[in-house]
């Protein structure tokens, strides 16, 4: 029987595509999410030995985020698990300016897996498939961020240089610090989803009292509520405001723009506001 490969969180933005890839390769591929075949929850560790059972290699994907605390203990405790049940490889997918994020790649890099860091900037798709897609339909992208760029990143390319380390070599012990190509702030970011979607999408600054307490108010759970305060409150004050070169690095070009990206969601109809034009 051949070894697979595990994808945590293989029905999320970057899992979903991931598993996809590996999937179109020929390389066999289990799920990991609760609702998969063989269920993997990370809140409940008995059901990990089974997710692990004849697996290679690992794809890292924790949810929501390997900022929230405890994330740490949990990861230490997978790792250290799946070391013991024959698992060589990991690709870790981790985030930018992040302290926690950066203790978890540590636990990893401790080890003697072959492994690989992504390290990836604010995803493009929080705005077609994520958090922020009602805000664009609305018309009105409502977060408490100053105007501080950010270099977006299409999650296909998060996807592409993780299956490249997962079935590749020459990517071991590597820190992929993944990015789009240039710098953009939320105010550009709206201009350019205003000229894709052929109507006007504005980004408007709030406060930060007040985007707490519109998500406590929206029942979210609680650790997407803490995450999303943490990353507008630390991560977005202006310490990832620099390009860097892991999609080259890892795959040999550039990364997508902001701009095929926005073009490319417009056309499938994603922004569309009248459902008559939406696309099947």
């Amino acid at each position: 029987m051949h070894k697979e490969i595990l994808v945590l969180g293989g029905t999320g933005k970057t899992g979903r595509r991931v598993a996809d890839q590996l999937r179109n390769k020929g390389i066999p591929v289990r799920i990991g999410s609760r609702a998969a075949s063989t269920p993997f929850d990370w809140s409940d560790t008995s059901t990990w030995k089974a997710a692990l059972d004849n697996v290679a290699s690992v794809y890292l994907s924790y949810a929501p985020d390997l900022a929230v605390p405890g994330a740490t203990d949990t990861i230490r405790e997978f790792v250290s698990q799946a070391i013991a049940t024959g698992v060589k490889r990991f690709v870790l997918l981790s985030g930018r300016g992040e302290e926690e994020a950066q203790a978890c790649e540590r636990i990893v890099q401790e080890t003697d897996l072959e492994w690989t860091i992504v390290r990836a900037s604010w995803f493009m798709q929080n705005f077609s498939e994520g958090e922020f897609t009602g805000m664009v339909l609305d018309g009105a992208i409502t977060l408490p961020a100053a105007d501080i760029p950010e270099p977006f990143i299409d999650i296909n390319d998060i996807a592409d240089v993780a299956v490249a380390a997962l079935t590749e070599e020459g990517h071991t012990h590597e820190i992929y610090e993944v990015t789009g190509p240039r710098l953009m702030t939320f105010t550009d970011l709206a201009s350019e989803i205003s000229f894709a979607a052929k109507r006007p999408v504005a980004f408007v600054q709030i406060p930060s009292e007040s985007f707490a307490n519109a998500i406590a108010q929206s029942a979210a759970p609680g650790e997407i509520a803490w995450l999303l305060n943490y990353l507008f409150d630390t991560v977005l004050d202006g310490r990832n405001a620099y390009l860097a070169d892991g999609v080259q690095r890892a795959l040999g070009r550039e990364p997508a723009d902001f701009s095929a990206f926005a073009n490319r969601i417009a056309e499938r109809g994603v922004w569309e506001t009248d459902p008559a034009r939406k696309l099947a």
